[in-house]
Order: C-alpha cells, then structure tokens, then sequence
C-alpha cells in the first residue's frame, strides 16, 4: 500500500505562523525519508489555524529542501485563477523539480465568503465553468491545443521535460465523473466527506475515459488519521484536533488547542454526538490498529493509495505518528 501526506499547515497555540510553515517542511523531509510516496500542501484562505494561503510558494521551499518525494497542491482552488497562470507556476516548479510535481486541482471556496469575494469577482460562476477551465489547464499542461483554438500557438513556459501530473480532487459524484470524463487521477477526501465513498470512486472507475494508450485510472483515498504507540496515547493526541473541530464548527479556535486545553473545554450533550460523529471518519490508534483500517479502506475504495490528514498540537506527536504508521507499513 502506498502511503502519502497532506499537510493543512495546521498553527498550534504556541506557535506562529512562521513555525507552524516550518514544520510543514520537516514534515515533508521526515516523510521523505520514511518512504511516503508524496507530500501535498493545501490552500486556504483567511481561515484561523491555517498557516498556508499560497502552496506553490511552500512548494518551491519544500522541493528545494527535499530530493525524492513528490509534491504539490491539494489543491489549487482552481475557481479563483485562470487556468493559464497555473499551468505557468506549476510548469516552472516542474522544471525546478523534475518528475516530481502534480497539480491537485479542487473547486471548494477553501474560506470564507468574503475571502472568496476578495479573491474573485465571479467565484460562483467559475465553479460551474470549472469543466472547461479543467479543460484548458489540461492542454496548456500537456502543451497541446486543437488546431482551431484561440490558444493554439500560446505555450505555458517553461515547458518542463515532464509535466506536472493533474489530479482533480473531490467529495462528489460530480468531481468523480468529472475527473472520469477528462482522464484525470482522482483523489477523494473522505476525511472531509459524509457521502458514500466507495459509490463514489466506483462511479469513477466504471466511467473512466483513458486520454493516451495503456492509461489507467488511479485512486487517492485521503483520511483523518492520528497514530501513538497505545491505542489510548493516540485517543490522548486527538483530542487536540477534535476540539479544535468542534470549536471551528462554531466559529471559535483560533489555534490547535493544547491536551490541556481541549481537556479543559467544557462540552454538553450536543458536543459530545458532534465528536461522536467525527471520531468515526477518523482513524486513531496504535500502528497496528492503524493499519489494519487503513488496508480495510483501501481494499473498500479499490484506493490505490492512503492519503493521511494528521493534525496534532505537539509537532513532536505529528512526526512520530507518520513515522510509526510507515515504519508498521513498510517494515512491519
């Protein structure tokens, strides 16, 4: 099984913003050297306790500061810009780093309203033009327009010896059939998801649409998931990030709180069906735990491989619950 990390840039609350980057790049070093097969970085915007609001300029950091292990987007949201400027940023990281870039593509606002206002004049419209803007990022990445397009002589320089790889990102029936249709790898967020995933990835399996000969669909299935040496120092760990959920929910949690502080939240009845329901799209336990459901998932979603959420105060605690779910995966 492949394993891989997506990283949210998460701020605990003895941090700044400055760390908080700076552990997403010991993050993607660490899981350079324990094996993860690549690092992705997501965009937010103006949102409390996310530190990263432009992943090509973290890219450029991280590959410079890594050597193997894939990188990009998840995702570039892709509503907000035209599809020629990204095609340009993520060709030039292409060229700086070699055969190891994709370009996680996504539609989610990734904000708030008056973000997405601030971003965008149109944001709603370019959501539903989102099947031609895949469209045209497509040609500018493989450099290849029809002959009668008004675009047909315009290049996305620099070209790179290998493009990046686009991937559409998705929770839906929609973006699985969309990412069908145009022949992209398709990569589910289960981890932010309440719809039927295994469905969903089936629909997109049985719809696929291979653009060149011998190509194949391909799977990321992305989930929560926190790991410790006990089952119980994992559940200690997440409560961190469970809180810190439930207090985004109402509009609170600036930072990720520490053990202390989530223990010290006071929760009622509603709190506690809230985290009830958060725990069971989470993975949490010691590594053997771990990976038995993470193989149950991938096995369920036909997944080509496990994307992991981990989202923890101590930066310490992240580390190590990536490195003792590779070390259980990969020298078990």
């Amino acid at each position: 099984m492949k394993l891989s990390i997506l990283d949210q840039s998460p701020i605990s609350s003895n941090q700044t913003a400055y760390e908080a980057l700076n552990e997403s790049m010991k993050l993607a070093q660490m899981g350079e050297k324990w094996g993860y097969t690549r690092y992705w970085i997501a965009e937010h915007h103006d949102l409390p306790g996310l530190a990263c609001s432009v992943p090509e300029v973290m890219l450029s950091y991280i590959g410079a500061n890594t050597s193997t292990i894939r990188i990009g987007s998840g995702a570039v949201l892709l509503p907000y810009y035209k599809p020629y400027k990204v095609a340009e940023v993520y060709n030039m990281l292409a060229t700086l780093f070699p055969s190891r870039i994709d370009i996680g593509i996504g539609r989610a606002p990734g904000g708030s309203a008056e973000a997405s206002n601030a971003l965008s004049d149109h944001f709603l419209q370019q959501v539903w033009n989102m099947p031609t803007s895949v469209t045209e990022l497509l040609h500018f990445i493989e450099n290849e327009f029809p002959s009668d397009h008004e675009y047909k002589n315009l290049q996305a320089s620099p070209i790179p010896p290998v493009p990046p790889a686009p991937w559409l990102l998705g929770t839906s029936k929609k973006s699985a059939l969309l990412a069908a249709e145009k022949g992209m790898s398709y990569a589910f967020g289960q981890f932010m998801s309440e719809n039927n995933g295994s469905e969903i990835i089936q629909q997109y399996l049985d719809t696929f649409q291979p653009k060149r000969k011998g190509q194949n669909p391909e799977v990321i299935v992305t989930v929560n998931a926190i790991c410790a040496e006990t089952d119980e120092k994992a559940e200690e760990i997440a409560l961190s990030t469970i809180i810190w959920s439930l207090l985004r929910n109402k509009g609170e949690g600036n930072s990720v709180p520490s053990i202390v502080e989530a223990r010290q939240y006071p929760l009622d009845e509603k709190d506690w069906q809230t985290i009830g329901k958060m725990k069971q799209n989470m993975i949490i336990g010691s590594p053997k735990k771990v990976i038995k459901q993470l193989n149950e998932l991938a096995s369920r979603f036909r997944a080509d491989e496990m994307m992991l959420v981990t989202i923890t105060h101590s930066p310490e605690d992240r580390l190590k619950s990536y490195q003792l779910i590779a070390e259980e995966a990969f020298c078990p």
